[in-house]
């Protein structure tokens, strides 16, 4: 019967399974564009990742998030203390140069920061890959690029050429390129920024006074301390932070409202995460809006067909059908329209999230689960819109009902 009173209003029930399938449509679409998001940038950030862990010095009230510029307060003195400690293999400190620009075969563009460090970034660094040269040595006059940055030039910058760095009181510096990072994908398929990495000696020449030698030092505002292997991270990290917390020159420098913090690459992982679930939730919650409209057409289209049924009902019951048999039939009725606009969502959503990652250029990851989650809020929606209409149907009079016009 209710199967029946689907098909004698083709048109209507159609219409009413659109608006719960385009609902679904859009919960599925941006649940799988999030999950499709989080497995691409989880992946980008996580993979190949070293046993290291990234020491700063930032506000104590420093809102989660991306990571804040730290303050420059670990000198060479307290570089070379964390070298010596237990299960470290190495210590690579990181800084930036301020500069106006870069000049190669007469062409100069504006340039603002390059990022400072030693030859040992690019043994423990998983995303620098060599596409030409290698690392710059220490104290030379050398730098090295990406492949973004090396085609910012009119003529492609390769190994050998000679680049002038144009520092902000106007004067040059000559330098040899070393080696061409190879590109590397962003998020969206996109290319990474245009980077341009220089030694620090002779290039970075922010310098302070160690609090413990009383000599002027390089001081850095980030320091990467890579363990001997990962079941050692944890380890590491305690005891860099029991070092920098005791007698080293980065807590006589800090200021007392900055703290020292201590992020592995999990620690990394786990914060994107959460930014990512959030964005999820978010645009899930927004999609949500529509499957609450198209609960509201069933219960809208279910109180139209009580209405129009009022006489079968009171003769249903005049022959000797009970409340419950009512409210059955009627409740499964918004029940069918709610699921079959669900299946017919899932469908959709799957060709939407499709359609979207490939815009987008992410390889689409589709989270199974949500093809039982879509066909239960199907069921859970019409039951929900079908139940007062199904009530207010199995509680008419009959006698009321067959005087009906």
């Amino acid at each position: 019967m209710s199967v029946r009173a689907i098909r004698g209003h083709r048109l209507r029930s159609l219409l009413t399974t659109v608006g719960v399938a385009i609902g679904v449509a859009a919960v599925i679409t941006f649940v799988a564009l999030g999950a499709s998001l989080q497995a691409d940038v989880l992946g980008e950030v996580a993979a190949g990742q070293s046993p290291s862990v990234t020491v700063s010095a930032v506000p104590a009230d420093a809102q989660p998030g991306p990571p804040v510029q730290g303050q420059a307060v670990f000198t060479e003195h307290d570089v070379a203390e964390v070298e010596g400690l237990p299960d470290v293999a190495a210590v690579v400190p990181t800084g930036s140069v301020a500069v106006s620009g870069l000049s190669a075969d007469g062409q100069t563009l504006g340039y603002n920061r390059l990022t400072a460090s030693t030859p040992a970034y690019f043994e423990y660094a998983t995303t620098a890959t060599f596409a030409a040269g290698g690392p710059f040595e220490q104290g030379a006059r050398e730098l090295v690029v990406n492949e973004r940055a090396a085609s910012l030039f009119a003529a492609n910058l390769s190994v050998g050429d000679r680049v002038a760095v144009v520092r902000q009181d106007g004067s040059r510096v000559n330098a040899t390129v070393a080696g061409v990072l190879a590109a590397r994908e962003g998020p969206f398929g996109g290319q990474s920024a245009p980077q341009v990495f220089v030694p620090t000696d002779p290039f970075y020449e922010t310098r302070i006074e160690s609090p413990a030698l009383g000599t002027q030092q390089r001081v850095y505002p980030s320091l990467t301390v890579v363990a001997t292997d990962f079941p050692q991270v944890e380890g590491v990290r305690d005891a860099v932070l029991a070092y920098l917390e005791g007698d080293s020159d980065a807590r006589h420098l800090k200021p007392a409202s900055y703290e020292f913090q201590a992020r592995t690459a999990e620690d990394l992982v786990e914060q994107i995460r959460g930014l990512l679930d959030t964005f999820t939730a978010f645009v899930t919650g927004v999609a949500v809006i529509s499957l609450v409209v198209g609960s509201i057409g069933i219960a809208n289209i279910m109180l139209v067909s009580v209405t129009e049924r009022t006489r079968e009902i009171g003769i249903m019951k005049a022959v000797g059908a009970q409340n419950r048999d009512v409210l059955q039939l009627f409740l499964l009725e918004a029940v069918l329209l709610g699921v079959v606009g669900a299946v017919a969502g899932v469908v959709l959503g799957v060709v939407g999230a499709f359609a979207a990652t490939a815009y987008v250029g992410l390889p689409l990851t589709f989270p199974l689960e949500w093809v039982g989650v879509a066909v239960a809020v199907g069921l859970l929606v019409g039951a929900a819109a079908g139940l007062y209409p199904a009530w207010s149907a199995a509680r008419t009079d009959p006698i009321d009902a067959l005087r009906y016009e």
